[in-house]
């Protein structure tokens, strides 16, 4: 489950990453549009937020700090639900920017916010699980020792699996 939800999530990173980095300018305005952070900050964050996404995309691919950049990618996906949240809750009629582009809304274009809150809600818990849970299968994390050996469940004994017996500490 954990590999499933570090996949999804890197996915859905790298394409929303790869879809703003080439138009850095359009991801600049989208952050603006949000009329959440002063125009500096808000033109530092257009600028690194496509970098962010595909470098965090990137590391839960490969399963390298896991666990860390899980956690990263939860505080991200709860961001863009705040900040979402918040430019409806204040009547604004923005495209979230999300995938590229960004910015107001044409005449007659409805905001899709309800859509971009349960997706993004549904990516922080992807983001909570691999932080709780770890790399999973085929990950980085698990070769280079960077992740906790997992403990099986059951013994095999004549063939045949048993429950193993738990010891008291």
């Amino acid at each position: 489950m954990t590999t499933v939800s570090r996949l999804v999530l890197a996915g859905v990173l790298i394409v929303a990453g790869w879809g703003k980095i080439g138009t850095p300018v359009l991801s600049v305005q989208s952050v603006k549009a949000y009329e959440l952070l002063p125009d500096s900050l808000a033109t530092v964050v257009g600028y690194g937020l496509p970098i962010l996404e595909i470098v965090i995309g990137v590391l839960l691919v490969v399963g390298l700090l896991t666990r860390v950049v899980g956690g990263i990618s939860a505080l991200l996906m709860l961001a863009f639900v705040i900040g979402i949240a918040s430019v409806w809750a204040r009547g604004l009629r923005i495209d979230c920017g999300c995938f590229g582009g960004g910015g107001q809304l044409k005449p007659g274009v409805e905001p899709d916010y309800l859509v971009d809150i349960l997706r993004d809600s549904g990516l922080f818990v992807l983001g909570v699980l691999v932080a709780r849970f770890g790399p999973g299968r085929l990950a980085l994390d698990t070769p280079l020792g960077l992740a906790p050996e997992r403990e099986e469940p059951y013994d095999e004994v004549d063939g045949e699996e048993e429950p193993r017996e738990q010891e008291d500490h």
